[in-house]
């Protein structure tokens, strides 16, 4: 049993921002459901922890649990809900990871979460059809949309191969996926379809500023950084540092022209390990 335990901390601790963002909510959707046992065999029928991090819909309760708005983003409800989200998760955020760094990972994941938590709450309090429902939001599924359209605004032409149908431009299946949220919001999840809209929102936008140069995507950097790196980047000055880094910034431009050109699948292993250690950084 320790060799299991030592074996997923290791992985853990060497995994990608990616694999470490999926391990998390694995983790968590285990300690709620072994929680919801407990709850069953003492005959309590309420998750009340379960609950406490959830998003209602209730604004008054809401003031109550402000930090709901994040955590709700590792939240889910069942099997299949974590899977597909994760497995989305996997793919999408480490296509994502090629492009961007670990800190603009979790900033799109974080404010993705925050941005569909609003457009959940505005909708549940401002439009008739919800008025009088009690309702709660769970799951990562608009901080994955914020990852996917943000993605798919950054490499619209980027194309995927999917089984029986063959390579599909990323645009048209950011397309398809809005339009299939848009479509199902009378037809039950009304909130969660929201919450994608809402991720989604971000996502776009924000590639939209970033690429007219008005949005730094550090927003969040500060809590994931040491004192010790500050202290690192301001006296690495040396023009021999410098060098290095307008090199490899080079290679890295000219790989992803390579991409936009030919696709990913046209790399050589060393050029994917090139973008791999970039989007670790």
């Amino acid at each position: 049993m320790n060799s299991l335990f030592q074996n997923i901390q290791y992985k853990f601790k060497k995994g990608t921002v990616v694999e470490k963002t999926i391990y998390t909510n694995i983790f968590i959707f285990i300690a709620m459901h072994a929680i919801n046992v407990l709850a069953f065999l003492f005959n309590t029928h309420e998750n009340y922890i379960y609950n406490w991090f959830s998003m209602p819909a209730d604004l008054h309760l809401f003031i109550t649990r402000p930090w709901s708005l994040i955590t709700y983003g590792f939240l889910h409800g069942s099997f299949l809900h974590i899977l597909f989200n994760l497995v989305f998760l996997y793919y999408i955020g480490n296509l994502f990871l090629e492009y961007f760094t670990a800190k603009q990972f979790l900033n799109f994941y974080l404010y993705g979460t925050a941005f569909g938590g609003l457009l959940y709450a505005i909708s549940f309090n401002y439009f008739p059809v919800f008025h009088g429902v009690n309702a709660s939001l769970v799951g990562a599924s608009s901080a994955v949309s914020a990852i996917f359209i943000g993605i798919a605004t950054h490499i619209p032409n980027y194309q995927i191969k999917l089984r029986f149908i063959g390579y599909v431009k990323l645009w048209i299946l950011a397309l398809l996926f809005l339009v299939f949220d848009l479509i199902q919001l009378p037809n039950g999840n009304s909130g969660g379809h929201l919450a994608h809209l809402g991720g989604a929102l971000y996502g776009y936008f924000t590639i939209k500023q970033i690429q007219r140069g008005k949005v730094n995507l550090s927003l969040f950097s500060g809590l994931f950084k040491k004192k010790n790196d500050l202290k690192t980047v301001y006296k690495s000055k040396s023009k021999k540092t410098t060098s290095i880094q307008k090199n490899n910034q080079a290679k890295v431009d000219a790989v992803l022209d390579k991409i936009s050109k030919s696709g990913y699948e046209s790399l050589s292993q060393s050029e994917k390990d090139l973008l791999f250690d970039q989007g670790k950084k």
